[in-house]
């Protein structure tokens, strides 16, 4: 979370016990990476706890092995994990073969930014009660389209409604988050995100998702 390690580590063990709860709802293997967004978001949100800790006890290389690896997610992992895990929930149909494209696109945009973060490491630093990500790279406009065609669109082409809601809510948290915390986008929009993912534990606890599927 963007406030403090305190918030940070809070947000990780509440969605570390949604995200257990959802994985253990998934209904076979085809489900477990929809359900595993939780757990995984749980995850990014401790490493930023310890981040907030690197600036109190000033632990440099810690900071930048844990800058990274919350980058890695952000970065990486979103833009890849999310069409995917919604392409293996769908039917057979266009709206699979749409997921393949933005599955790809989003690939292709994880592929740059790993590039980037290797070439031009990503260094944060606290300022306020937030945390700034410092990660430069080119093309930010194109980067940033393909990146929120991947993450926020692939879930609206979804059959099933929670699916969808989770991508509206998405792609409203992004307009947000930029609007308001420009500077601290990238820690604010991963804390948006993480609480919306809470979103899809409702979807696959409930037992409408195959019904939702077979009417679409």
């Amino acid at each position: 979370m963007c406030f403090s390690a305190s918030a940070s580590f809070t947000a990780g063990a509440l969605l570390l016990g949604a995200g257990i709860m959802t994985v253990k709802s998934a209904r076979g293997p085809r489900e477990l990476p929809l359900a595993a967004i939780p757990l995984l978001f749980s995850i990014q949100q401790l490493i930023e706890g310890v981040v907030w800790l690197t600036f109190r006890y000033e632990a440099p290389l810690l900071n930048a092995v844990m800058t990274h690896a919350y980058s890695f997610f952000s970065h990486v992992l979103w833009p890849v994990y999310v069409p995917v895990a919604v392409l293996l929930i769908e039917p057979t149909g266009w709206r699979r073969s749409t997921l393949w494209g933005l599955s790809a696109a989003g690939a292709a945009v994880a592929a740059y930014l790993l590039y980037t973060l290797v070439a031009f490491p990503v260094v944060s630093r606290a300022t306020g009660q937030h945390i700034e990500y410092v990660s430069p790279h080119f093309f930010a406009a194109a980067v940033m389209s393909v990146y929120l065609l991947s993450t926020a669109i692939s879930p609206m082409v979804s059959t099933h409604r929670w699916v969808k809601v989770f991508g509206v809510l998405a792609l409203a948290s992004f307009a947000a988050a930029y609007y308001f915390y420009a500077r601290w986008f990238i820690s604010v929009w991963c804390l948006f995100a993480a609480v919306l993912s809470l979103v899809l534990c409702a979807h696959l606890t409930s037992g409408t998702r195959r019904t939702e599927a077979s009417a679409a």
